[in-house]
């Protein structure tokens, strides 16, 4: 094949950011089920819509035209929670393939935030008004009836009482250490995520998985589609520096950490990363392997 023919075939990452780049143009399932392919490079990412498309028009099949966002809705549960079986992975719940939209397919059991992806675009399919909540803890699922609104577990379907989502949240609040501060209005946390707000939660999910496990190799990749997602993060461009340093890549880790001291330089830690980045700099390039 001559030079002007080849084609270059994007990474992942280059097809991740292409995904991302305009919020307009964001489409939730098809960027989070290619956060999977750091993990699995092979992974056919248009399969995984095919398989969701495929869900969709079973369900669309039965349903008359003229159904109620009511109706729907209530048929889209029933199908997505007790025949495809779809739950929350109780059992092994910290699991990276809980972060990963084909594996939840695969399993049918996956985390909150995850499943609540997989049931939105199933949603949308149908013509319901349906948004992702970044509720504290606890991803739901919001959608609209009427003049009205429905509040979603999407782990289990059930519809969650304003009394129920606040003992989600004072709950939340004593894990963090958060009890008897300023309660703010549950309100604040009903406001609809963004497409790019949800896929921060996920890869955030997956950073503390590998971060916790000091998986540099795993979480390096992470962090780079955090930094995408969010270029003016200061802390983004801080922890994918530090992880740069953990592998030894010391010349872009430097580039990182100062970039991070000169947009936030009231950080607590800034005298300690500015530390680093002289140490790395005085090192210069790590030696070949």
């Amino acid at each position: 094949m001559s030079e002007s023919l080849r084609l270059n075939v994007p990474t992942a990452l280059e097809y991740f950011a292409s995904l991302v780049a305009e919020d307009a143009s964001l489409n939730l399932l098809e960027a989070a089920a290619a956060i999977a392919q750091d993990e699995f490079p092979a992974l056919d990412v248009a399969a995984v819509l095919s398989e969701v498309d495929v869900l969709a028009l079973r369900l669309r099949q039965r349903l008359p035209a003229d159904s109620s966002a009511r109706h729907k809705l209530q048929a889209l549960s029933r199908f997505f929670f007790q025949e495809l079986g779809f739950a929350g992975n109780v059992n092994n719940y910290y699991a990276r393939g809980n972060s990963f939209v084909h594996h939840v397919l695969a399993t049918r059991r996956g985390i909150p935030i995850s499943l609540a992806v997989i049931f939105l675009e199933l949603a949308t399919h149908l013509g319901l008004r349906a948004q992702g909540l970044a509720f504290p803890g606890h991803f739901l699922i919001k959608v609209q009836m009427g003049n009205g609104e429905v509040v979603l577990d999407p782990c289990t379907g059930n519809s969650l009482s304003r009394e129920r989502l606040d003992e989600y949240l004072q709950v939340f609040r004593k894990g963090a250490g958060l009890a008897g501060q300023v309660d703010l209005p549950i309100e604040l946390f009903l406001q609809a995520a963004a497409p790019r707000d949800i896929l921060v939660r996920m890869l955030r999910n997956l950073k503390e998985i590998y971060r916790a496990g000091e998986d540099w190799p795993r979480l390096l990749p992470v962090q780079q589609r955090l930094v995408l997602l969010l270029p003016r993060d200061a802390a983004e461009r801080r922890d994918r520096g530090l992880v740069l340093e953990a592998l030894g890549h010391w010349r872009a880790a430097a580039d990182d950490l100062a970039f991070y001291v000169e947009q936030a330089p009231q950080a607590v830690d800034g005298q300690d990363v500015q530390r680093r980045v002289t140490q790395m700099r005085q090192r210069g390039a790590p030696p070949l392997h």
